[in-house]
């Protein structure tokens, strides 16, 4: 092999002469007969050929970069970790690419997530209910679909809920495609009992808001009827639902 194929196998070749190949080539002459009028070696030839056959071009494309750190099949297992329980974190997905045997950083493998659509977001709280529950909400909706918004202004709802004082209510993320934030498995269920909180009462209407009552102690029938008794039709009076 001559010195100046020797440099040319580790250089660029000038896209002058990446033509004057393919030119060549066009004009019916065959990679040996191009490799000896050019002085550049046949395997660069077949090369530039190649990819003036895949690209139509012979100018010097973008470079991919650096290879990426997570195989296909490595992306795939921790999207399928992550659709399994979107609450998993990031550290528990790097002890999984580890068994793999893709050790990744947490930068690799949330950028993996990304591309497959999955980010970090803070999860929703709803509030836990039974298949019965939601049976009976959904009747509820249906069987008052065709209510007049009168009728809907002169509703008054009420409900109890519990506040949290020490640190339970801290976020928690979950790993989710956007508009999937009220789905089931990306939500956190919350309940109306526990220690560290205090329970409330309170009732609204299309008018604005009615009364707030703080309950002491354990919540029972008796309770809330008293509470109902003494703070329902006033709120009701004082937002003119009469």
């Amino acid at each position: 092999m001559s010195e100046q194929m020797r440099i040319m196998r580790s250089k660029e070749l000038p896209k002058e002469l990446r033509d004057r190949i393919v030119a060549r080539h066009r004009s019916g002459q065959g990679y040996k007969r191009i490799s000896a009028a050019l002085k550049v070696p046949k395997s660069t030839v077949a090369s530039i050929i190649l990819k003036w056959k895949k690209c139509g071009t012979t100018r010097t494309l973008p470079r991919p970069g650096r290879p990426a750190k997570l195989s296909n099949r490595g992306r795939r297992a921790l999207v399928r970790e992550v659709k399994k329980n979107p609450k998993i974190t990031v550290a528990e997905l790097q002890r999984c690419s580890r068994e793999m045997g893709e050790s990744s950083t947490k930068s690799t493998i949330t950028a993996a997530l990304h591309q497959s659509g999955l980010y970090g977001r803070v999860a929703r709280r709803k509030p836990l209910l039974s298949a019965r529950h939601m049976k009976a909400c959904i009747e509820f909706a249906k069987k008052h679909m065709k209510d007049s918004q009168t009728m809907r202004n002169k509703i008054l709802w009420s409900d109890e809920t519990k506040i949290e004082l020490f640190g339970v209510n801290s976020k928690r993320y979950v790993w989710r495609k956007p508009g999937t934030a009220h789905h089931l498995p990306n939500t956190i269920p919350t309940v109306k009992h526990g220690g560290g909180s205090i329970m409330l009462w309170g009732c609204f209407s299309a008018a604005g808001t009615g009364r707030l009552v703080a309950i002491e102690g354990k919540m029972n029938a008796a309770k809330y009827r008293d509470i109902l008794e003494e703070n329902l039709f006033q709120s009701a009076q004082d937002l003119r639902l009469g």
